[in-house]
């Protein structure tokens, strides 16, 4: 039977729980034991894929086509378990669901209530389908004390009864801050934050603590003594220089030790942390570094570029490599020289995005990086972006460009209206609801044999992850190719482009899904690393 470990907030957001939930399930992935990770978010949204990345930080898409939140992200990169539609929920989706229920009359004519009702569908959803797991950690957005959280509290209270003893734990993050004027760290913040989870009926197991020092001893005993939680059992979580440190850090401090003390389990397996110390030994003893610009439209919050960003570390940990990113807002293109900017860099990579703002800026930074032989890798927003510099500016169409900045006499990109997912066709028009209607999850491509993606790749059929709602037009494919643009990768029926490269240019791609979301530490993507490769090539050239 699998035992359950939920992971709270507290005091502040933003301090980790999504990491700390990751390294303690790659903690435990270490000892030989099976995990799943599950995130239980408070917002009203039925799920993130409406939402501005400045809201909420990038929208994380899985196989299976469900947008979740970004910290699905850091479950898959730490454990290499791939996350469904099952493993988050959130606030909305739950009353979605039961006023479905109640419109067709499933409860018999009954009042429904957030207690049982809404607190009963928390829970089924946390115990469902988790019969082949040792563990299921489960982390709860927002922090203690949120109205919005409160019906997730409650349900994760009650389920701390309704499993058999000792099957079921909770963990609190909380921060101890150091405030510099009295030249202390102070306790007061994370009691008062136990003291509101105990009142609403959840007594912390283990606290783990935010802190950029040392504990002192006297702070970890009141800490102890306030919220009554074993001396044995306040785990420190100190800042890293890297999250990939974070599961061994963790494991120093007993974390792991501590969880498997409170389950009552005594024998465990030996932790074997050897890919990590790999990792982090990679990290820490680069042989080189080379310096990457991201050409974005949302580069104050990096978070919404999460996985874009593990990615380009996954790629230079291929590589032996640092990977210096470099921040710039496409905007900036529209009314300034590129070269500025550009010249000094070994790659320039262009990400997903939506929306007209800033996207002549991302055409200007694919011109300057095939005019100038830079490793260009274009994603998503930034493959179609290149593709109508290069209608522009290599076949001659001049008012080449996407119908999703308005009408245009050359629609180089537009709309998808249909396409085939398994043996069912989707279809999609212009009025129809934004949420939850783009292309979504994995689906297949054909990589032409010979072409350079297909030598990344090592392989012409490949699977990978999509979230987009326009798509090159593939009536353009002629005219593009007799200019230099070789559509590589095409959809299994050959109506969809999945990838377009330039063969004369030293690393020239641009690719229509995301293949940042697959990238892990320990298995770093394919056209992350061939990318950081160029990237080093090419600073060892100028």
């Amino acid at each position: 039977m699998a035992r359950y470990i939920f992971i709270t907030g507290g005091v502040v957001s933003s301090l980790g729980k999504g990491l700390a939930s990751a390294a303690l399930g790659a903690a435990l992935q270490a000892r030989g034991y099976k995990v799943r990770l599950r995130k239980l978010d408070p917002y009203l949204n039925v799920d993130p894929g409406t939402m501005s990345p400045y809201q909420h930080g990038e929208c994380y898409v899985t196989d299976d086509g469900a947008e979740t939140d970004l910290d699905l992200g850091h479950y898959e990169r730490f454990t290499g378990r791939p996350a469904n539609k099952q493993d988050n929920i959130t606030t909305g989706r739950i009353y979605q669901e039961i006023i479905a229920k109640e419109r067709r009359g499933d409860y018999l004519g009954g009042t429904v209530q957030v207690i049982p009702h809404v607190t009963d569908a928390i829970k089924n959803f946390v115990l469902d389908g988790n019969e082949d797991y040792d563990f299921v950690l489960c982390e709860i957005g927002g922090t203690v004390g949120d109205i919005e959280g409160l019906p997730f509290f409650e349900a994760i209270r009650q389920l701390g009864n309704d499993l058999p003893r000792g099957q079921a734990i909770f963990i609190h993050l909380t921060l101890l801050p150091y405030i510099p004027a009295a030249g202390e760290m102070k306790t007061k913040p994370t009691q008062h934050s136990v003291k509101e989870l105990r009142s609403i009926g959840i007594q912390p197991d283990i606290l783990l603590i935010r802190c950029d020092r040392q504990i002192p001893e006297a702070e970890r005993r009141k800490l102890s003594q306030f919220c009554n939680v074993r001396e044995s059992a306040v785990i420190p979580a100190y800042d890293a220089k890297s999250i990939y440190d974070v599961p061994i850090a963790y494991h120093k401090e007993g974390l792991d030790e501590q969880v498997l003390e409170a389950f009552g389990i005594t024998g465990a397996p030996a932790p074997d942390f050897s890919r990590w110390e790999r990792i982090s030994n990679s990290l820490a003893n680069p042989e080189g570094e080379v310096n990457i610009a991201v050409i974005g439209k949302y580069t104050v919050l990096k978070d919404a570029y999460k996985s874009l960003i593990e990615a380009l570390v996954h790629g230079g940990i291929a590589n032996s490599v640092k990977v210096n990113i470099d921040w710039i807002e496409s905007e900036v293109f529209e009314k300034e020289d590129p070269a500025p900017y550009l010249s000094n860099v070994n790659g320039i990579l262009v990400p997903g995005g939506f929306g007209e703002r800033g996207s002549e800026g991302k055409i200007a930074a694919a011109k300057y990086a095939r005019e100038n032989k830079i490793p260009y890798f274009g994603i998503c927003f930034g493959m179609q972006m290149a593709v109508v510099e290069a209608a522009r500016n290599m076949a001659g169409i001049a008012e080449a460009s996407s119908t999703e900045f308005g009408t245009t006499n050359e629609p180089v990109v537009g709309l998808m209206t249909e396409w085939n997912k398994g043996n069912e066709k989707e279809t999609r028009n212009h009025d129809g609801d934004l949420g939850g209607t783009m292309r979504l999850g994995a689906y297949d491509a054909l990589l032409e044999k010979g072409s350079r993606i297909a030598e990344v790749y090592g392989n012409q059929n490949i699977s990978e992850r999509h979230r987009h709602r326009y798509e090159v037009n593939i009536d353009y494919r002629q005219r593009l190719e007799q200019a230099g643009l070789k559509f590589a990768g095409t959809s299994p029926d050959g109506y969809l482009p999945e990838t377009v490269e330039i063969p004369e240019h030293p690393w020239f791609i641009g690719v229509q899904y995301h293949p940042e979301l697959k990238s892990r530490p320990f298995e770093p993507h394919p056209l992350f690393a061939s990318f950081v490769a160029a990237a080093r090539d090419y600073s060892r050239l100028v």
